[in-house]
């Protein structure tokens, strides 16, 4: 399906970004597939839709890719869309691809991961002490939109699900999450935040944090993602995912 969407589907669309798997979809596809409409069922997975479509295929995983390109290539390759659920059942894949409501604070993550590259090239270029540890200058990382993508996807689920944690609730790790939108990596790191409203101060508590700061001055990641998404009900700060990464040659 990515590589539909990076090829615009062998050229007649403009090429779009990856989708981001989300979990939350993948229960929309579910119960899409049980006969609730695509709109009803995303929005009980908690899903604030702002844009929704499916499909439903028929055939072999082996298939799957010819299937899409016969059945809704353009769909999958809708740069409207920004993420996708998956439900399998046999022979049948039902998927569904989204975009989410944009909150106004949503509206600045490029200003602020902007901000955030900066403040992390910064500590890299004059060393730190993280703990115990004393790291010399590292080269500076540079933002991947790609992993912009993934760390979003992650905090976008943390945030819809109240929970904080590195893994996901279906047991996914940071480095599972990399790989699945097709990101070839040989190490990854990933620091989460609750809370903070700025990159300056998020950045300012992650080196605070004796890992999370190791996690900034490795001087093997070379590439850098990083998001958040709003809180929902009660809890109104900002989950915050910084993924660090090491790419294949």
């Amino acid at each position: 399906m990515q590589l539909l969407r990076e090829g615009g589907c062998g050229g007649v669309l403009p090429p779009a970004r990856p989708l981001q798997h989300l979990a939350s979809l993948d229960k929309a596809a579910e119960q899409w597939a049980a006969g609730r409409s695509l709109t009803d069922a995303a929005e009980r997975s908690g899903y604030q839709v702002h844009t929704a479509a499916g499909l439903h295929i028929t055939g072999p995983a082996s298939a799957t890719i010819q299937l899409l390109k016969q059945a809704g290539c353009r769909t999958v390759a809708n740069q409207a869309m920004r993420d996708v659920g998956v439900y399998q059942r046999g022979l049948n894949t039902w998927l569904v691809l989204a975009s989410a409501n944009v909150t106004p604070a949503v509206s600045q993550a490029p200003i602020l991961a902007t901000r955030a590259l900066q403040l992390v090239n910064e500590v890299r270029a004059r060393g730190a002490r993280c703990g115990e540890r004393t790291f010399a200058p590292a080269p500076p990382v540079k933002l991947s939109d790609t992993l912009a993508g993934v760390a979003f996807g992650h905090a976008t689920d943390m945030a819809r699900h109240n929970y904080f944690e590195h893994e996901d609730r279906t047991g996914h790790s940071p480095a599972d999450r990399v790989r699945a939108v097709g990101y070839q990596e040989k190490l990854v790191g990933e620091n989460i935040a609750y809370g903070p409203k700025s990159a300056d101060e998020v950045v300012q508590g992650w080196l605070d944090s004796p890992g999370h700061c190791e996690n900034i001055m490795d001087p093997r990641f070379a590439e850098m993602g990083i998001a958040f998404a709003p809180g929902h009900s009660a809890k109104r700060g900002l989950y915050w995912v910084q993924l660090l990464v090491a790419p294949k040659a």
